[in-house]
């Protein structure tokens, strides 16, 4: 089986009348070095089904089909997605039964929409307009995923992989790390793309395992992260008063979570922010019992 080269994919391209838009964050993969080594990260195995976002011109699903039982592919574009089986047609004929195209946009594909088989994994390179919520939302709503290997812009690589105290940690991470342990699986040269992108790019590696022990939802959770980083310059118990109700309503949950007020959404683990919404949630119950019985006359 041949993998696309650089040529092949532009003419390709000239035929479909393609071209990448920044719109749709298209930047084509053309380095048949660098899809290998995509799939070689992932670390596959032959039973895993891929789900692969925005497949493009194939270069990467032509690399994913040998090593796997099924791919997955999600195109948003019709024209891509009705030329990707004849592609895989031509150059891996053997292999085309292993392929199903969706046509779908992939921030708002469910199960439904997919094979009655599970995806087992995700690899893709992710247009990057849209790559922390796309990979947030296949994580949420596809729970077969164990293993994510995605190509994004480095800035948003190291986001999604931060830890507490750095810099740049903030709502990915902590959203990330909600599902999986996440890191940095390496660099990508910006000369494998056409167009070339005015960005780097880098490989984010992900591995699913199950979310803090918590009463809190993740929904809940998820409202005390986005509270705490939309200021996140102030402390904790400034950054919470609204979520909470009030300063000092949010100092409360915060003691009853161990947390010191002072502190800074950037230093709390996802754990720190499970257990916030957790003593949040205990406090309002108790609240609305509170009330429930006086409004009784018991």
């Amino acid at each position: 089986m041949s993998l696309l080269g650089p040529a092949e994919i532009r003419i390709l391209a000239d035929k479909l009348n393609i071209r990448p838009t920044k719109k749709l964050g298209q930047n084509f993969v053309i380095d048949a070095g660098t899809v290998r080594k995509i799939v070689r990260v992932a670390g596959l195995d032959p039973d895993d089904v891929v789900i692969e976002v925005g497949p493009g011109l194939g270069s990467l699903t032509l690399a994913l089909l040998p090593e796997v039982r099924g791919v997955i592919a999600v195109e948003i574009d019709p024209v891509l997605a009705a030329q990707l089986p004849l592609t895989v047609g031509a150059h891996a004929p053997e292999l085309a039964g292993r392929l199903t195209v969706v046509l779908a946009d992939a921030m708002r594909v469910l199960p439904a929409d997919l094979p009655e088989e599970r995806p087992t994994a995700l690899v893709a390179n992710l247009p990057y307009n849209v790559s922390v919520p796309v990979v947030l939302h296949l994580l949420e709503t596809q729970p077969s995923l164990g293993k994510v290997l995605i190509m994004v812009q480095a800035e948003v690589a190291d986001r999604l992989a931060a830890t507490p105290g750095s810099k740049v940690y903030g709502i990915p991470s902590v959203k990330a790390a909600w599902y999986a342990d996440v890191r940095r699986a390496g660099p990508v040269g910006r000369t494998v793309f056409w167009p070339v992108p005015n960005v780097d790019s880098g490989l984010v590696s992900m591995v699913r395992r199950e979310p803090p022990a918590t009463a809190a939802t993740r929904e809940e959770v998820f409202a005390v992260v986005d509270a705490a980083f939309a200021q996140r310059r102030k402390t904790l118990r400034a950054a919470l008063a609204s979520w909470a109700g009030t300063a000092p309503a949010a100092e409360r949950a915060l003691r009853a979570a161990g947390i010191d007020p002072s502190r800074r959404g950037e230093q709390l683990t996802v754990e720190d922010f499970a257990r916030i919404a957790e003593h949040r949630t205990a406090e309002n119950t108790s609240g609305s019992a509170s009330e429930s019985t006086a409004g009784s006359g018991v």
